[in-house]
């Protein structure tokens, strides 16, 4: 009977496989053949290699994409940032009150954003698929590129979330010993930190580690309790947390046998790093940079630094500790018997402590993090899987007269099946783990508890992405572009604006508004775009 139940379970994950790889696979193509046709890249047929002199082409195209993103958030009123006063130093009204934005300003500040975000979006896609099919590109030279990509946001107001706002009130809160996993940042009264917080989070605790806190009480410090002051420094702390990540993540394929350029381009040079990272300044640059050199660490057979480093990394955020459960699980390699695994997980475990409390008691706050690790569980997107399938079957149950049902009822059950699939998920990819592989298995299950988690935001992604970029196989590189390029547009405010401006304007405007965003998805970006290209059109064409 067991047999024939395990001979079932196979036949049913081959099954699930073989559908999975047909659909991938036709998606993949679709895309594909939709960029033959309808694109410029049409013309171009792929041609001997040339070398990489033409870096500096891919370098300028997508500093400009940057300069009209850093314009879009210029402008007094943009829709992609928050309008407030005193929140940045230009780009906002000089009262407390902003005015009503006029139409033109409108409707130029969200066409702008959005052909920016395009136009980076083919710049890096052409530029990944020419650094996988001839590695060896020159390090410095993707450095300066990621110099001249990243600086319009390192100035530019903060986009798209106003996240890095409440940091600084908690760091606030830190500073005056008033403990951020009790109380909100609207515990500080009429503190200037409180204005630009989301109300949402407001009487939010923070989920956040004492690791961070530590940092962002210490930023606030020196910044002498000055909002805008506050939030620069937090910036520029993810800018160098970006670029620690970049470092790792090049020493990682090289502890992999992978090419060093083609990881630092599908990390560090993503879009999603870039927009979320460096100008949303998340604290995930500063978790993923530390796992991604605890792993580094560790593959250079380091245990005990390796599980120091990601235990710093969960006391950023919570998920790295599946770093933690990788590390020590792989340590003796996959035919280790589980008595001789239990050394390592034993010394994991009292690094990992040490290391906890350390933090903690550094913070002072105690471990109230831990309880609030479900505090985003108040945001209700229908970008989640788990939650939109929630919202769904109480949508579906009042509308068969089943109101007792109600969404609180249904989010409960379809976030617990989620968590639980994600567990499921991550221990059956540990016991699957190979040492060359291990690391590759730890950045799906990340994706896979971004994805089955409650809430899925942009920025999360980077949590796996930056491991598969250096260790990914096969079909895993088309969805690593996927998640990237998609990513940025999930919940990307000024879609309604931008309809509504464009039915609203005058022709000439309307014309202006279509020229900008059709020119970004058909301007040819160069010759050098054809190194992209594994195959001449006429074999994808074909049936």
């Amino acid at each position: 009977m067991n047999g024939s139940s395990s001979h079932t379970a196979v036949r049913i994950a081959r099954g699930v496989h073989r559908g999975y790889e047909r659909v991938a696979h036709e998606l993949e193509s679709g895309i594909s053949l939709l960029e033959r046709r309808y694109t410029p890249l049409g013309r171009f047929r792929p041609g001997s290699f040339e070398g990489w002199e033409f870096l500096w082409q891919p370098a300028v195209i997508g500093f400009f994409a940057m300069c009209l993103l850093f314009a879009a958030g210029s402008f007094p009123n943009s829709p992609l940032k928050l309008d407030m006063a005193g929140t940045w130093f230009f780009g906002e009204p000089a009262r407390a009150i902003s005015t009503s934005p006029t139409q033109v300003t409108l409707l130029l500040s969200v066409v702008l954003g959005y052909g920016g975000l395009l136009l980076l979006m083919r710049v890096w896609l052409r530029l990944v698929e020419i650094l996988q099919l001839h590695p060896g590109a020159p390090l410095r030279s993707l450095w300066w590129m990621f110099a001249m990509w990243a600086a319009p946001m390192v100035v530019a107001p903060p986009m798209f979330s106003r996240d890095v706002f409440s940091y600084a009130a908690q760091g606030e809160m830190t500073s005056y010993h008033l403990s951020p996993y009790v109380l909100g940042p609207f515990s500080l009264g009429s503190s200037p930190f409180v204005n630009p917080v989301d109300p949402l989070w407001g009487n939010a605790p923070a989920p956040y580690g004492p690791f961070f806190l530590t940092l962002d009480g210490t930023i606030d410090r020196v910044a002498q309790h000055n909002q805008l002051a506050t939030v620069v420094g937090l910036r520029l702390l993810e800018v160098v947390a970006v670029v620690a990540l970049g470092l790792g993540v090049s020493a990682l394929a090289r502890c992999l046998g992978r090419d060093p350029g083609e990881a630092f381009a599908l990390s560090a040079l993503n879009p999603i790093v870039l927009i979320t990272l460096v100008d949303g300044a998340h604290n995930d640059a500063l978790m993923a940079a530390l796992l991604v050199w605890g792993v580094v660490l560790a593959l250079r057979r380091h245990l005990i630094w390796a599980v120091v480093v990601c235990s710093c990394a969960a006391a950023v955020k919570a998920p790295a500790a599946l770093g933690l459960v990788f590390i020590a699980w792989t340590w003796l390699g996959s035919r280790a018997p589980v008595r001789e695994r239990l050394r390592p997980i034993a010394v994991s475990m009292g690094v990992t402590a040490l290391v906890f409390f350390a933090w903690t008691w550094l913070a002072g706050f105690g471990w109230g993090w831990l309880a609030n690790l479900t505090s985003n569980g108040a945001v209700r997107s229908w970008d989640a899987p788990m939650t939109a399938l929630g919202l769904a079957l109480a949508d579906a149950a009042h509308v068969l007269g089943l109101h007792s049902l109600s969404v609180t009822t249904t989010l409960t059950i379809t976030r617990g099946v989620g968590f639980a699939l994600a567990l499921g998920v991550t221990a059956w990819l540990l016991l699957a783990g190979q040492r060359h592989s291990w690391v590759r298995l730890l950045g799906l299950s990340m994706i896979a508890l971004v994805v089955l988690g409650p809430v899925v935001q942009p920025w999360y992604f980077v949590w796996g992405v930056a491991l598969l970029a250096a260790s990914y196989v096969r079909r895993q590189h088309f969805w690593i572009l996927l998640l990237s390029i998609v990513g940025p547009f999930a919940g990307l405010p000024g879609g309604r604006d931008l309809v509504t401006g464009l039915a609203q304007s005058n022709p000439l405007l309307i014309a202006v508004a279509i020229v900008v965003l059709g020119g970004v998805l058909v301007v040819p970006m160069g010759r050098w775009t054809q190194w992209s290209w594994a195959h001449e059109p006429s074999d994808v064409l074909q049936p």
